[in-house]
């Protein structure tokens, strides 16, 4: 090795660490949201799809990803130059029964999404033989105990830390083998099939990428951080590489799962899932998987009640804190306490826990494109945002994905309509 090659070597270290603290410090809202977005449910479906379909529902992820992009920057936008939640956005902009109706729409969205998360504990914790009679009740005690009587960002890092073994995921899908020139091609051309279950599956994708909770989430967390139309440059670019990092994740569990998992059918079980593992993990797969989905699980099953006890709080201008006791903010904790406890009791009932995660974000797929029509009323708003508001390239792909994701979810909901009768 030359003089001059190892004279650079410590610039060339000291720039690409110079690069990294550059990224970790633009890092927030929008990738935290990206991360809790990659949770129970999320993981359970990607996996699915990827067992059932093969790599047939990968044209579909980078749809969703631009759609996913779209939708966080807007509202990190509305956050960030109004200085306002969308709880609170809504009750301004609409009128009373709009806004009703669109946060009723949200609570039953997030209340689905914590069963899941306490379905995804109890999945993650079965593979390590512990019975859902025994991980659902302590889990919600324990989740409920660290938000209300802990710091809740403690416990957060603690659950970010579990969710870390889903980080391998990129590595098993190359690790897999799988058919190079097939995820290529099904990457950039739709390979998609007509059949209820493949619609079935792709509203279950829509919904569990992209989550209310998570515009929500991104609107308030860019608020409470008093993020302003100063900052909203390096906050654009924290919610776009938090977009792509989550997908790039998500098409990895697919990738993954479809190589791995050659027998098409949907999944029976966690263990079944964990398999895409294997080549990372060896003889440790389960044990990796499940530790994964329960940090994942775990992490959402605090942040998504939470949310919705925000949106609720601010809508009605009521006391709103994790640091307030039951008797300064009972609104706020009563919400929270309620979907603990009603989210643990409904993951207790007998059943296919890979099912429940599946068919809760089909639910949420359902509700997703109601919400984000509020969201690009809002932002299409020049009286709301100003010369911030959409331009009309842009509003005109973000009303593209928005009736894209609503046709998709009309036509699975008129499917099931039409089998029921």
């Amino acid at each position: 090795m030359s003089q001059a090659t190892l004279a650079n070597q410590p610039r060339t270290h000291r720039n690409i660490w110079r690069a990294f603290v550059a990224t970790l410090m633009i890092a927030g809202p929008g990738l935290i949201a990206a991360n809790a977005g990659n949770d129970a449910g999320g993981i359970a479906t990607y996996a699915s799809a990827g067992a059932q379909f093969g790599y047939r529902t990968l044209f579909l992820m980078v749809f969703i990803a631009i759609a996913l992009g779209i939708v966080q920057v807007m509202c990190a936008r509305l956050g960030a130059f109004t200085g306002d939640g969308l709880g609170s956005l809504i009750r301004e902009q609409f009128s009373l029964r709009l806004a009703g109706f669109a946060l009723l729409m949200f609570v039953i969205a997030n209340v689905g999404l914590v069963v899941s998360e306490f379905a995804g504990i109890a999945a993650g914790l079965g593979l390590f033989g512990v019975s859902r009679y025994i991980s659902i009740p302590i889990a919600a005690v324990c989740i409920w105990g660290l938000v209300v009587f802990a710091s809740y960002k403690y416990a957060e890092r603690i659950f970010l830390v579990l969710s870390l073994g889903f980080l391998t995921y990129p590595v098993a899908a190359f690790l897999t083998h799988p058919n190079v020139r097939q995820v290529a091609s099904q990457l950039v051309w739709p390979h998609f099939l007509g059949t209820q279950g493949f619609l079935f599956l792709c509203v279950a994708l829509v919904g569990t990428t992209i989550t209310p909770y998570m515009q929500f989430y991104i609107a308030a967390a860019i608020t409470d951080k008093g993020i302003g139309p100063a900052e909203y440059r390096n906050t654009r670019l924290d919610t776009i590489m938090g977009s792509v990092f989550a997908n790039v994740i998500s098409v990895s569990i697919i990738v993954a799962t479809a190589a791995a998992i050659t027998h098409r059918g949907p999944l029976a079980s966690a263990a079944a899932a964990a398999k895409a593992l294997v080549p990372v993990a060896g003889p440790f797969a389960e044990q990796l998987f499940g530790l994964g989905l329960f940090g994942a699980s775990a992490l959402a099953a605090a942040v998504v009640p939470l949310s919705t006890a925000y949106a609720i709080s601010e809508a009605v201008g009521s006391e709103r804190s994790v640091s307030k006791s039951f008797r300064e903010a009972p609104l706020f904790i009563g919400l929270f306490t309620g979907q603990i406890v009603l989210g643990a009791a409904v993951a207790l009932i007998p059943g296919n826990l890979i099912a429940i995660l599946v068919n809760a974000q089909v639910l949420n797929g359902i509700i997703t494109p109601i919400l984000l029509t509020y969201v690009l009323i809002l932002a299409d708003r020049r009286s709301v945002l100003g010369d911030a508001a959409n331009g009309r390239v842009f509003r005109i792909v973000a009303t593209v994905c928005v009736a894209a994701v609503g046709l998709l979810s009309a036509t699975v909901l008129a499917q099931a309509v039409v089998s029921w009768l």
